[in-house]
């Protein structure tokens, strides 16, 4: 019986040493894939112009290539996870340098900009929710209601997720809810353990809380920034009633729509948690009555989240800075000493890093010129084609350029090129700016795509590489939903298709 134990054992160290053999392998293919690929593009020879419609010519320069060739060498290294994810984002930056692509000043103020500085302040939020005790809180209420089976886990947790996107951007809800969704996966019984379960909890959040996001201005940046862009281009007005009017179907449909997609891809180990909802009820009652803790924390928060909702309602506060508003909640987590110094030690500066890349990225291609070229280039193949092959057209770009750069900078690259060529084409402008803002908030792929996913990386539950291979079907289920919208849903709804 020793022997046999000590054979088995053996055995098991020589499977985990070639697993790590091919594993280092692997990176190590990647890793010079990445760098061979950048080398490629940054050295050939110079590309032809691309040419809009009204016959102005955007050069791709050597800078632009650079940033391409950055944009490819970071994703396949993000991917597959050569080196941290947050060491590929310093490459990021120090390639740009390095290569006199953009000036070291710019470069590296990149990685403070405010959108990092917001996701910052959001991760602080869910630590504080988690330190006071106020996820396990809202997890154990939750879980009194939902009750013990695995899929219906699931539908509330989601439905939370899209609803709460409705009121608050999708950053802030993602922080907030990724700390509760551990406490809820903490009572799965599995541990720190990855399964079916915690993958689809943690991918489902970050999927949904981009559905939701596009159903209000309140969810995220890049409406107001789109409606802006629009107003400008055509000369028309979308009220934020009209666009939660337009947005609704669509958002929920995918809400629901992502339920099923998890439950095929992420059955859970366990149809149901045999006494879940009794023991949520015994650990809610071992909490005791709310804290002074408890109360500030959530207070100060929903301060923040009121204020920031305000600026699309009432212009007078539009004037406030969301990164200031809810940086402004970190100061008063630590002024009322809720958090102390040893807290820094716990920010996930390796996940702040990635994101700080992503923003570094999308403005290297846009002060390049590299995103203009890209998209008209891509626009003018679609030029001669029919309405719905347009329309299809630019979305998918948006959707592939806001899993590399900020979603704001895809719209506002993408947009005023597409609303030009619509002219020529007869394609009704309305159609071309819901059709964008739907898959500039559905990005499936990649990490970088946007904060949620990164959050929901957080939790160890996936890799990037996982991630970007289950998100190819997400991607093409929201293809489908869109091209359905387009079609049939909007026009019924009274959107026009063709311009008058």
């Amino acid at each position: 019986m020793n022997e046999a134990k000590v054979e088995m054992i053996m055995t098991n160290d020589m499977n985990n040493n070639n697993n790590r053999t091919m594993s280092k392998q692997k990176r190590f293919f990647f890793l010079l894939l990445g760098l061979l690929l950048f080398a490629v593009i940054y050295f050939f020879p110079p590309w032809p112009d691309a040419i809009d419609p009204m016959g102005e010519r955007f050069t791709l320069t050597r800078e632009g290539k650079g940033a391409l060739a950055i944009a490819i060498l970071a994703a396949i290294w993000w991917v597959f996870e050569v080196v941290p994810i947050g060491i590929t984002s310093l490459t990021v930056g120090v390639l740009q340098v390095h290569f006199l692509i953009r000036p070291a000043k710019k470069a590296f103020t990149d990685f403070m900009d405010p959108a990092v500085m917001f996701i910052f302040a959001s991760i602080v939020i869910g630590m504080v929710f988690t330190k006071t005790g106020l996820t396990r809180r809202m997890a154990y209420k939750m879980l009194m209601i939902v009750g013990e089976r695995t899929s219906m886990i699931y539908l509330g947790c989601f439905i939370i997720t899209a609803a709460l996107t409705h009121i608050m951007a999708h950053t802030a809800v993602a922080a907030t809810i990724g700390p509760l969704l551990l406490s809820i996966y903490g009572l799965y019984g599995e541990g720190d353990k990855q399964t079916r379960f915690g993958k689809g909890l943690f991918i489902g959040m970050a999927y949904v809380a981009g559905a939701g996001s596009i159903v209000t201005l309140l969810g995220a940046a890049r409406g107001a920034v789109a409606i802006g862009l629009f107003n400008d281009a055509v000369g028309k007005e979308v009220s934020f009633f009209q666009l939660t009017y337009y947005m609704f179907p669509i958002g929920w449909l995918m809400v629901f729509l992502l339920w099923g997609f998890i439950l095929i891809l992420f059955r859970p180990e366990k149809k149901v948690i045999s006494g879940l909802r009794e023991r949520a009820k015994t650990l809610n009652q071992q909490l005791g009555p709310i804290t002074k803790k408890e109360i500030v924390a959530a207070v100060i928060t929903l301060c923040c989240v009121l204020t920031m909702s305000l600026r699309s309602l009432i212009p007078a506060f539009e004037v406030l800075n969301k990164t200031a508003i809810i940086t402004t909640s970190t100061i008063l987590f630590f002024i009322t000493g809720i958090l102390n110094t040893g807290d820094l030690e716990e920010i996930p500066w390796n996940i702040i890093l990635l994101f700080a890349g992503a923003i570094s990225i999308g403005f290297c291609l846009w002060e390049s010129g590299a995103a203009q070229w890209l998209a008209v280039k891509w626009l003018d193949i679609f030029d001669t084609a029919g309405w719905f092959a347009f329309v299809m057209g630019i979305a998918f770009l948006i959707m592939i350029m806001t899993n590399i750069i900020m979603n704001v900078a895809a719209i506002a690259i993408s947009l005023p090129v597409a609303l030009v060529i619509a002219r020529y084409l007869g394609v009704a402008p309305e159609i071309i700016l819901f059709a964008s803002l739907v898959t500039a908030g559905m990005p499936f792929l990649l990490l970088v795509g946007a904060a949620p996913n990164v959050i929901a990386y957080e939790s160890k539950q996936f890799t990037a590489a996982e991630f970007f291979f289950y998100g190819i079907p997400a991607s093409i289920l929201l293809m489908i939903v869109l091209a359905l919208a387009v079609y049939v849903i909007w026009p019924l709804m009274g959107m026009p298709v063709m311009a008058l």
